[in-house]
């Protein structure tokens, strides 16, 4: 390995397979290597399993990876917050276009947006015209699998949801103000999700398949799990994409009617990229699946989102097209303490010192959230130079969480 290399390299399960992880100066526990090395055993991986320096623990896969497979797609890889991802748009409006207490935007953004497990009271139009988009089908899935059916999948557009999902308003390195939020495909991804890790685990019970680790239960291309399940993440990575298309939308509105703030308009095209999908892309000389669990496509050109924690920086970034990640870059930050520890190890306090910056919820119920259960997004940036190149620097000033 040269100097210049910035990954590591280490081999899969029994020798078997290859693991390429661009972890260097961030912490990287010894069971997210054992479990990228589990990983890359499996006989269908193309080339290496690469892994973003906000590599952690999951579950079956690790949050953070990058798995690029040929004749077959392992459900619980994408998991069950399909489509999850990121959006920020630039408006024309300055920090000091801002009211000295953002509490009513905060407030504005909570009425106008469900959070957690909440959804719409009724489609209005703008909803209503997205939905129409996604309901053939949503009909074609629940025809074949009643199961999947759920009263709110469509009241649900433009919603939150809860965990790590988030909206804010940033100011860039100019003083600029943006909008940033996080979230994916709600409760009905969850549902999908659910359903075909299930009868991928059932169809490797039926062939006596086993695994090292039963969450990485797979479809095999030609199946009719596997063309369903591809079907199905497909439309549920659409839904989450006008999922988040529908909240900014909803949160420019209610902008636009704050009386203390001037009129302003959006000065670029916003971005809008998953970090928990499936995709299929070419890459040394093969048509393959790639999963990105918890990982941005970072393409030559390509913008994307990497956010730190609450209190943390964030930033919009453009890919440099490495093709050694399969033209990849980290999600986030990237947990170095599980939800349970930080919220035994981190105190009322300790969160709100961390926060004081921010117009955010500063309660036990966000703890798990706080800027300490993550990793150093400065080291993270560090680690992956030759993944992507910052464009521009974000910090939040005001937080909404589910």
């Amino acid at each position: 390995m040269s100097q210049d290399t910035k990954y590591e390299s280490f081999e899969g399960h029994a020798g078997q397979g290859l693991v390429k992880s661009w972890t260097r100066g961030v912490a990287f526990e010894d069971e997210a290597r054992g479990q990228l090395s589990r990983i890359a055993s499996l006989p269908f991986i193309h080339k290496w399993v690469a892994a973003m320096p906000d590599a952690h623990v999951g579950i079956g896969t690790t949050v953070g990876s990058v798995i690029p497979t040929i004749g077959a797609v392992i459900p619980a890889a994408v998991g069950v917050d399909i489509g999850c991802g990121m959006m920020a748009q630039k408006t024309s409006l300055k920090a000091t276009d801002l009211p000295d207490s953002l509490s009513a935007i905060r407030a504005q953004i909570e009425r106008d947006v469900p959070v957690g497990t909440a959804a719409h009271k009724g489609l209005s139009e703008a909803r209503a015209r997205q939905w129409n988009v996604l309901d053939p089908g949503y009909e074609r899935m629940i025809r074949k699998y009643p199961r999947l059916k759920k009263k709110d999948a469509a009241t649900q557009l433009g919603s939150l949801g809860g965990g790590n999902h988030f909206i804010e308003l940033c100011l860039d390195e100019n003083q600029d103000v943006w909008i940033m939020l996080h979230s994916g495909s709600r409760g009905i991804g969850n549902l999908i999700g659910r359903h075909y890790i299930e009868l991928a685990k059932r169809d490797m019970e039926k062939h006596s398949i086993h695994l090292p680790d039963g969450n990485l239960a797979y479809f095999k291309e030609g199946s009719a799990g596997f063309n369903d399940y591809v079907e199905a993440v497909g439309w549920a990575q659409d839904y989450a994409r006008r999922n988040r298309e529908v909240m900014m939308e909803l949160v420019v509105q209610g902008l636009r009617r704050n009386k203390k703030l001037k009129p302003f308009t959006l000065n670029q095209t916003a971005v809008n990229c998953h970090h928990n999908y499936v995709e299929r892309e070419h890459h040394y000389g093969h048509d393959v699946l790639v999963t990105r669990k918890g990982a941005v496509r970072a393409r030559l050109g390509d913008l994307g989102i990497i956010p730190g924690s609450m209190g943390a920086k964030s930033f919009i970034v453009r890919g440099l097209g490495n093709e050694e990640s399969f033209h990849s870059c980290s999600h986030g930050a990237g947990r170095v303490m599980s939800r349970t520890a930080a919220r035994q190890k981190i105190s009322l306090e300790d969160h709100r010192q961390a926060t004081r910056d921010v117009e955010c919820r500063k309660d036990q119920g966000v703890i798990d959230e706080s800027p300490a259960a993550y990793k150093d997004i400065d080291a993270v940036m560090g680690a992956q130079s030759d993944l992507v190149e910052i464009v521009h620097t974000l910090k939040q000033i005001v937080c909404v969480k589910g």
